[in-house]
């Protein structure tokens, strides 16, 4: 099961919230490297995330159009 790391940017309808997570690439001729950011809606069945808060989600079945992930556990600082 895949699972990524990432914070809490938006929350759009019950129970859905959108986390973008960060990773990093490097370019394949001048190995510089470089971040890209991906936006992933995820499933809160309380509704407990709001914007801005670190989560972890993981891969699940389709919940609806969007979503193909569920929030696990807030992130440890």
């Amino acid at each position: 099961m895949r699972s990524k790391k990432g914070v809490v940017v938006s929350k759009s309808g019950l129970k859905t919230i959108v986390v973008e997570a960060e990773t990093s690439k490097t370019h394949p001729k001048y190995k510089k490297r470089y971040t890209v950011h991906a936006k992933f809606h995820a499933h809160d069945e309380n509704d407990t995330y709001k914007v801005g808060d670190e989560v972890t989600i993981y891969e699940t079945r389709p919940l609806s159009k969007m979503k193909r992930w569920t929030v696990t556990e807030p992130t440890q600082k």
